[in-house]
């Protein structure tokens, strides 16, 4: 089994977050309040509580300044960081690809988007990955009651199927939430994808293309998640985390 430390960190922090304009006017969203601290954190704390302490922190050019300077080299947090600006918004698995050499081959990450807060334990899911010897791929999965907002999966006898996007007919209730793992050659998946009809490169088809292969994972979530990308995603997160 690989050792849990060449297990890396991702977080990917980019957007314009128009979604929560006017709050993000002059604020990166990820540095907006959730509970009582910046949003950005919350991700940080989980992966050093899973002992992920080596992170790369992905974010745009704009707002690169104002991470940096709450972050820091990591001292305060204990770890590590790293940045790097996506140039322009071209979807996740684009952003994804600039952990490429920060994740050297043979190495595996655990990637979280930063607008996502959660409940359960990072390190549980560490957990669930190490029994695959931190190889292929695996997700995390929540029950929500607006699925057709989410990549949702197709699930049979305890597989994925497939994951569909953003679908007015959703194949479960499950949304896939931003938490993923990959191996490294996730990073020859992303070069063979081509843009959506959103002009973006999607994780979805990331996902999708090592569920083809027979290397897709998953575990269900059982505390509360959310991601906080809307004014009410937002005021959510906010009432769980001061739970």
């Amino acid at each position: 089994m690989k050792p849990r430390s060449q297990l890396k960190g991702v977080i990917l922090a980019g957007g314009k977050g128009t979604r929560l304009l006017p709050l993000t006017r002059a604020v990166n969203k990820h540095l907006l309040p959730v509970g009582d601290k910046p949003m950005l954190q919350h991700c940080v704390e989980q992966l050093v509580g899973a002992g992920i302490t080596d992170i790369l922190v992905v974010t745009g050019g704009e707002h690169l300044g104002g991470i940096a300077e709450f972050l820091g080299g990591g001292k305060d947090f204990g770890c590590s960081f790293t940045f790097k600006v996506q140039e322009a918004a071209g979807g996740i698995a684009q952003a994804l690809a600039l952990a490429e050499g920060f994740v050297r081959t043979g190495e595996s990450m655990c990637v979280l988007l930063g607008d996502n807060i959660f409940e359960d334990p990072l390190s549980a899911l560490v957990e669930k990955y190490a029994e695959r010897l931190f190889n292929g791929a695996f997700v995390a999965l929540k029950r929500v009651t607006d699925p057709e907002r989410f990549g949702v999966p197709r699930l049979k006898e305890g597989k994925i199927l497939e994951i569909v996007e953003k679908s007015d007919d959703p194949p479960s209730g499950f949304a896939v939430t931003g938490i993923y793992f990959y191996d490294s050659r996730v990073f020859d998946i992303i070069r063979t994808l081509k843009p959506s009809g959103r002009g973006e490169m999607e994780i979805t088809d990331v996902n999708n293309a090592y569920v083809r292969v027979g290397q897709m994972g998953f575990v269900k979530l059982e505390g509360w998640w959310t991601d906080a990308g809307t004014h009410e995603s937002l005021s959510k997160a906010n009432e769980l985390a001061r739970r």
